[in-house]
């Protein structure tokens, strides 16, 4: 009997689990992704484990979509030709460069203060291809139509507080030649750093389904099930930067 109403309970929890990933999956822009021809960029989104953030070429901040923010940034970075964004919450980010420092207290509190917690983006610049850069993260390479990048550029610009139109710095980041910047919008369990991420590709054209992408993992899965995008695991031959 235990084991009967045990296994309700599961087929239960799978049927909740199920309808929550077909009703809150967003659909793709066919229009926008895959692209068709040669117009396109190449972006890619690098797994770090417990974060997820996105690769974006920086001769393209100053294009279609961008704002004051982007061109801020492409100007202040402009010795390397990539840039790693990632989103988190303020104090939990800037303590937790790896989940060797993972701080529990911050950590809740970041996910489930009503209202939310204040964001920052860290942006980080790239000497080296987005392989050499991070050998030991997944990558997924993403290209997409320069209508879509517009798309997800003017999305991404939203993402920082402007005070008179310049971005607000934060100080250093946490790994390379980084900055963090003041966010735009709250963290929360509803808005973690892989929704964000997942939110830009959309803005893209590609589907995505946010109760998946909570997690770094889900959202490598969602990305192979939703647009046949194949994450590239780990390069462990590659020397750390």
């Amino acid at each position: 009997m235990i084991l009967r109403r045990l296994g309700f309970a599961l087929a239960g929890l799978f049927v909740i689990l199920g309808l929550a990933v077909t009703l809150t999956a967003r659909p793709g822009d066919p229009a926008l992704y895959p692209p068709v021809g040669v117009d396109a960029r190449t972006i890619h989104l690098v797994n770090h484990g417990w974060h997820s953030g996105l690769v974006i070429p920086r001769d393209v901040l100053t294009g279609e979509g961008a704002g004051p923010a982007l061109r801020a940034i492409a100007l202040r970075f402009r010795a390397y030709p990539d840039l790693e964004f990632g989103w988190g919450e303020a104090r939990f980010y800037r303590t937790t460069p790896t989940l060797a420092e993972f701080n529990l207290r911050l950590a809740l509190e970041a996910l489930f203060t009503p209202g939310g917690r204040a964001g920052v983006v860290q942006v980080v610049g790239l000497e080296r291809p987005v392989r050499e850069s991070f050998p030991h993260s997944d990558l997924v390479t993403v290209r997409i139509s320069s209508a879509g990048l517009a798309r997800l550029l003017a999305r991404l610009e939203t993402s920082f507080r402007l005070v008179e139109g310049q971005p607000v710095t934060g100080g250093p980041g946490l790994y390379g030649p980084s900055l963090f910047y003041e966010g735009e919008g709250r963290f929360s369990y509803a808005n973690v750093c892989n929704h964000w991420a997942a939110r830009l590709l959309n803005a893209a054209g590609v589907p995505v389904t946010l109760p998946l992408d909570t997690h770094p993992a889900g959202l490598l899965l969602d990305l192979r099930w939703r647009a046949g995008l194949i994450p590239e695991g780990p390069a462990p031959n590659l020397s750390k930067p």
